[in-house]
């Protein structure tokens, strides 16, 4: 015997409650009812279908009525057709003594578990018994409902060709939930070798275990592969960007596990603030500015700023999609520890002629990816804890602290540079201007104060034009005025 039959004698073996050939059980009132017996060509043997009555299966009353225990289907069959099935082959076959078949008066059974829920219980039976005849594979598998029915019943009697049928219907016609459901059900008692395409539509393949990346990260899972490509795609890798955005959002909103949607957008934020940081890494090296020619160098800085501004723009899509997600903490924290970027921002910012002709939206890019991760911390759409442990070096990280010391040198210089195109209506320095302040009410006072006195440039177009300002000072002034509160008297 093949090692393709073996398996699938193994995987029928629990199914050879099916047959009982010794004795059918005997007509009774309620068989009296039961459908005609159906003949196929070239009969010389009689199979009786009955229901198992150990099946398991609760009925209704209707269920009852329509199939209860007892009822039989007789099948007028032919023994030489009956031989395609190697289960039907092995009880026909003379190393039987005495032949089960003799010694059942000339007749064969076979027990069907019957669902509650089916009208015809027979039904999978009687059509796999005519594929057994006339071999019309295509004339009786019309859908994925149709392979289904029978394949398990082909399973059972280790029907081989029709079980391939079956297989390789399925394998090439879409299945709706249900149906996906069902076949993953039959899996276990698949072939796989036979199955292989089958099963590899229903379930990832098996990746090996190997050697991790040079940053100690495990491979991506298929999900975390299939986002991060979207997310690539969404961004500069799609003609239509903001609809693949807006696709991709909804994908990443409504996908149920929240952890991998997080690592997936902490590991894009990562990747793009990287690129950022070479790019701005390059605009402000010394070593760059004296290495090349004026036009030369002018061109490769225009290169290089406009490509930090899309860079910059594509940052700030991901930071909306994980403040909406909830998922920013990792993102608040890298932004808060990038002292090196924001000395870089500066110097452009400082270079008028140099931003205003190759990238003039930068300075609105750059405060607005500060702002949402700075409102988030204010509105608690991202809990940032005051102190974090480094695991690596053992310090206290003071995320807070350091998000609004780190960028609030780049507001200050921007404030200088960025109108309001209308006096009455605030812009995002002036609104970043409100976060940062408050941010800072949630920080001990002596932290509180050291990052105040750095915020007095808010105050300088004129006094009642900063009342954040004066409610923040005033705010400090009451808690520092107060008595300590705790510990010893």
């Amino acid at each position: 015997m093949s090692l393709r039959k073996r398996q699938r004698s193994a995987s029928s073996s629990r199914l050879a409650a099916f047959c009982s050939p010794p004795s059918p059980p005997p007509p009774s009132s309620a068989s009296a009812s039961s459908p005609d017996s159906l003949s196929f060509p070239n009969a010389d043997l009689l199979l009786r279908l009955h229901l198992d009555p150990s099946s398991p299966d609760d009925a209704d009353a209707d269920c009852h009525l329509a199939a209860a225990p007892g009822t039989f289907l007789d099948l007028h069959v032919s023994s030489t057709a009956l031989h395609r099935s190697r289960y039907f082959d092995a009880l026909l076959s003379d190393r039987w003594s005495p032949s089960p078949f003799a010694a059942a008066g000339g007749r064969l059974s076979l027990a069907v578990a019957a669902s509650p829920s089916c009208p015809r219980p027979f039904h999978a039976h009687v059509e796999v018994v005519r594929l057994l005849h006339t071999l019309d594979f295509a004339g009786a598998i019309r859908s994925p409902g149709d392979a289904l029915d029978l394949l398990p019943v082909a399973l059972q009697l280790l029907f081989d060709d029709c079980v391939e049928a079956c297989i390789r219907f399925l394998e090439a016609v879409p299945w709706s939930e249900d149906e996906e459901a069902r076949v993953i059900d039959l899996a276990p008692l698949l072939p796989v070798d036979e199955a292989a395409d089958l099963l590899a539509r229903v379930s990832p393949p098996h990746v090996a275990a190997g050697p991790s990346s040079a940053a100690g990260e495990a491979a991506r899972s298929p999900s975390e592969a299939m986002l991060h490509g979207l997310i690539n795609s969404a961004i500069h890798g799609h003609p239509v960007h903001a609809a693949t955005k807006a696709f991709v959002a909804m994908l990443l909103m409504d996908y149920p596990s929240r952890d991998c949607v997080h690592k997936v957008l902490d590991d894009a934020f990562k990747s793009r603030l990287e690129t950022i940081q070479e790019l701005m890494g390059k605009y402000a090296s010394p070593d760059f500015r004296v290495a090349v020619d004026s036009d030369e160098r002018e061109a490769i800085q225009r290169l290089n700023l406009q490509s930090a501004a899309l860079n910059v723009k594509h940052l700030y899509w991901l930071i909306e999609r994980m403040v909406d997600l909830r998922v920013a903490d990792r993102a608040v924290r890298l932004w808060s520890d990038q002292a090196a970027l924001a000395t870089d921002f500066q110097k452009l910012l400082s270079d008028a002629d140099m931003w205003r002709n190759m990238t003039p939206g930068l300075p609105v890019l750059v405060t607005r990816c500060t702002l949402r991760l700075a409102n988030s911390v204010v509105t608690g759409e991202t809990l940032v804890p005051r102190q974090v442990l480094e695991i690596t070096g053992q310090d206290v990280e003071l995320v807070r602290m350091k998000l609004v010391s780190c960028w609030l040198p780049v507001l200050n210089v921007c404030r200088g540079i960025v109108q309001p195109m209308h006096f009455h209506k605030p812009t995002n320095c002036q609104e970043l201007e409100e976060a940062f302040l408050q941010i800072i009410s949630t920080l001990p006072v002596p932290e509180a104060q050291e990052l105040l006195r750095q915020c007095l440039g808010f105050s300088t177009r004129n006094v009642d034009d900063c009342p954040h300002l004066v409610a923040a000072f005033k705010t400090w002034f009451r808690r520092a005025d107060r008595a300590p509160l705790g510990g010893d008297d």
